[in-house]
């Protein structure tokens, strides 16, 4: 049996912008309405007005963790103004979490932007990481009892979204006509790889991190990191060099700026393989995933190795972790096999402090509606929660500390 430390997180994540529902002042939401080819994420499933349900579903089944975000938008609607009815929202959220015996995990930031922050260079901007400070300091001010702060959900991912937006809007400037959408998270036949994120961005985003981690340091007494988008990517024969030049671009970058940090989350799907010629294409198979990605239960050990060893030890929270199915029975298949392997890497000597599953809840997975994740199925029409049996096997394995 598997020694996890004591006060391990056992827990369930979600985003805002994918729960919440009417998100109007994001970014996100004005690519939903201006991108063809583009579901809306609209009402999404309410959790804006259901988070205290969806809480006590999580708690009631064993769980021990909540992981969700605080929406910049909404926080910060328009420059310097900042809206306390929202910061009060967020801040019962936290007391609602902490009431029920969830220690929850905030995340600051979960790819979305206020618009007024995009409309010019965003993070690119020479007080770009200026204005996400004085946004920072004032979430600070509800953060008391948060034991758990995550200032950036997958800079990586973002990088390559900043990108791809910079991209359309240049496209836009000269009259060019903007390419059906494709979904940065979600792969399959017709983008089978992902670009690389813009290592310019990527450093920019790090930079921001940094900033943030110092004025949390001063004003809370929570542990700070971020989480990395890990493909727990491996080389074929030959092809070691071209994997660490693969990973440098990818990941590798993110990882040694959270040198320093608290802990680093590792957020981790699927496997791919590195050849001569960079990332090999997800097999597709009769057990390819809702998102295009290979069925790999082993890659959750991959990627915390390879974020253990490249950190230099940083403490590892895994923040996301699951699998895009309509077959609940491959959750539970998939997701025990999963943490078998994490609790190997466990034996190894890794320092592991939590195993969040992606997601609590089925939701909108940037620009999709069916790609579903989640412990608990949502009735879009009428909200009412469903939950899975995978919700009460996974609070049974946190009931026992063990699978």
């Amino acid at each position: 049996m598997t020694r996890l430390v004591p006060g391990f997180l056992w827990g369930a994540a979600t985003a805002p912008h994918q729960i919440e529902g009417n998100n109007v002042n994001s970014d996100w939401w004005l690519r939903e309405e201006l991108m063809p080819g583009m579901e809306r994420s609209g009402d999404a499933i309410d959790s804006y007005h259901r988070y205290a349900e969806d809480m006590r579903l999580l708690a009631e089944a064993g769980l021990n963790s909540y992981r969700f975000g605080i929406e910049w938008a909404r926080v910060e609607p328009s420059p310097g103004h900042f809206s306390r009815a929202e910061l009060a929202h967020y801040r019962r959220m936290i007391d609602t979490a902490l009431d029920l015996g969830l220690k929850p995990v905030v995340t600051l930031h979960h790819f979305t932007h206020p618009r007024w922050f995009s409309e010019g260079d965003g993070w690119m901007a020479a007080d770009g990481i200026e204005r996400f400070e004085k946004y920072v300091r004032r979430v600070t001010e509800i953060l008391e009892g948060v034991e758990w702060v995550c200032t950036v959900n997958e800079p990586n991912m973002l990088a390559l979204m900043v990108g791809m937006t910079r991209m359309a809007k240049a496209a836009m400037a000269t009259g060019e006509d903007v390419k059906k959408w494709m979904s940065p998270t979600v792969e399959g036949a017709a983008r089978p790889v992902l670009p690389d994120p813009d290592p310019e961005i990527g450093r920019r985003l790090a930079e921001a991190h940094h900033a943030a981690r110092e004025i949390l340091r001063k004003r809370t007494d929570a542990k700070i990191g971020w989480t990395v988008a890990a493909q727990a990517l491996v080389a074929r024969p030959g092809c070691e060099e071209r994997l660490r030049e693969v990973q440098d671009v990818r990941e590798n970058l993110y990882l040694e700026a959270a040198r320093g940090d608290d802990f680093i989350g590792v957020q981790s799907y699927s496997s791919q393989d590195v050849d001569e010629n960079g990332i090999v294409p997800h097999p597709q198979t009769p057990d390819t995933t809702l998102t295009g990605n290979a069925y790999r239960p082993d890659a959750i050990g991959i990627a915390v190795r390879h974020a253990w060893k490249v950190t230099d030890g940083v403490p590892i929270l895994v923040t996301e972790n699951g699998i895009a199915t309509a077959d609940d029975t491959r959750r539970i298949a998939y997701t025990s096999e999963a943490l078998g392997h994490l609790f190997a890497a466990v034996e190894e000597g890794v320092d592991v402090r939590g195993y969040l599953h992606w997601s609590a809840l089925d939701n909108f997975e940037w620009g999709h509606w069916e790609p579903t994740f989640g412990l608990i199925a949502v009735d879009r029409e009428t909200f009412e929660r469903h939950p899975k049996p995978s919700l009460a096997w996974l609070g049974d394995v946190a009931r026992r500390g063990h699978l």
